[in-house]
């Protein structure tokens, strides 16, 4: 329901906005925003479309995974914590691995692991569901997880800071992991307070303090990297962690006398479907960010609350910024376009390039996640994910700001 009035809301706004330029004399801003809307369209198909070959890899490998026991081993190691962070699933449920491999994926920056095995999880959630248009506690937790983006690994921004000319492109890796950390803890905290969960049960706060601990040793291990061991790192880490999972899988898949061709076959179908249900849910969330984006109502709205900041006499110089932080709950690929742009406009070493790229790493795309989880298993009314989701995302905006004016 949520979602249905902030997708009204994008069109209104930016309709009025177009009549407010017209009026002013902007003859083309109606071109702008209709060519936004079949731009919008195309990229949310061509996502979809890339989307389908991976789903189908991913979703396949996970088939034979959940033949050959894998799943349900890795659902009975995690179940002592999920149980208390979802206690409204049932205790050794396959899905607890498939939320596993999920959170894993997301972490170590493997977002062509960590999409399938997200939808797979949904999938799994959805058959617990007794209302089937509405989301589950469990759904909405799990999404907020995700949209809260815990990112060990920001490989991508680094090697765009690298690519722009950075003195030192892996100076915001610090920051990043400090930003993203507390987003997803604030998530976890929201989250389980609107639905009352107790964080403070012995277990799951020792899972708070180790997942706390952990990153605290990545922070610690890189910063005895240079750039070059650093990247080089990460890329053999990231692939062999990819490739491990897949040989594994196959290998168990063996063992265990599954006929392992037959189960991929079968998962492999299962992602072609879920990539054909997402296209208009990703449409839909696309044309009205576009269609917002092309209509000045982004431009305005930062312009507003850098006026509101200098009439309060505080330091505006992350208000250049704020477009790579409005954006990314909207678009992933919006985002990154404002993030080189601050780039190129202000430098790669400037506190706003720096900034963008904390912005970049600290959250991850809202609105997309939502729109691509929930549809691919036809949730209409998402309850207080969206709430849940923002509030993440605001926490990890204000510790990006705050941790940026700490470091640079």
């Amino acid at each position: 329901m949520v979602q249905n009035y902030i997708w009204i809301a994008f069109f209104l706004i930016a309709f009025l906005f177009g009549i407010v330029s017209l009026l002013m004399g902007d003859t083309t801003i109606f071109q702008k925003m209709v060519d936004a809307t079949f731009d919008s369209s195309k990229t949310a198909f061509e996502t979809s479309l890339g989307l389908t070959g991976v789903l189908a890899l991913w979703l396949g490998i996970m088939k034979i995974g959940e033949q050959a026991g894998i799943v349900s081993v890795l659902a009975r190691m995690l179940s002592p914590v999920f149980t208390k962070l979802f206690p409204d699933i049932p205790k050794n449920h396959p899905v607890m691995g498939s939320i596993f491999m999920n959170i894993a994926s997301n972490m170590l920056g493997l977002d062509n692991a960590a999409t399938p095995t997200g939808l797979k999880a949904m999938a799994q959630m959805q058959e617990l569901n007794t209302r089937k248009d509405t989301a589950t506690n469990p759904m909405i937790m799990f999404l907020v997880l995700n949209t809260s983006g815990l990112t060990i690994i920001p490989t991508t921004i680094l090697a765009f800071r690298s690519s722009y000319g950075a003195a030192q492109p892996t100076d915001v890796f610090i920051p990043i992991l400090l930003a993203t950390t507390v987003a997803t803890l604030a998530g976890i905290i929201i989250t389980s307070a609107w639905q009352r969960i107790n964080i403070f049960q012995p277990v799951l706060l020792a899972t708070l303090v180790g997942l706390m601990a952990f990153t605290g040793a990545i922070i610690w291990g890189f910063g005895q990297m240079d750039k070059q061991t650093m990247g080089t790192v990460t890329s053999i880490a990231s692939n062999l962690i990819l490739m491990t999972i897949i040989v594994t899988f196959i290998t168990a898949g063996l063992l265990r006398r599954v006929n392992v061709y037959d189960a991929f076959i079968e998962g492999a179908k299962e992602g072609f479907h879920t990539a054909v249900r997402i296209i208009p849910y990703l449409v839909a969330i696309l044309v009205a960010v576009g269609v917002f984006r092309a209509s000045g109502a982004m431009d305005l709205l930062i312009r507003g609350i850098q006026w509101c900041v200098e009439q309060c006499g505080l330091n505006t110089d992350f208000v250049g910024a704020l477009p790579t932080a409005f954006m990314k709950p909207l678009s992933g690929s919006g985002a990154r376009g404002l993030m080189l742009e601050a780039m190129k406009s202000y430098g790669p070493d400037s506190f706003v390039g720096r900034l963008s790229c904390i912005f970049q790493g600290s959250t991850d795309t809202t609105f997309y996640i939502l729109a691509v989880y929930f549809g691919s298993v036809s949730i209409k009314y998402t309850r207080h994910a969206v709430a849940c989701g923002l509030l993440a995302d605001l926490a990890g905006v204000i510790a990006a700001i705050a941790i940026c004016y700490v470091f640079f």
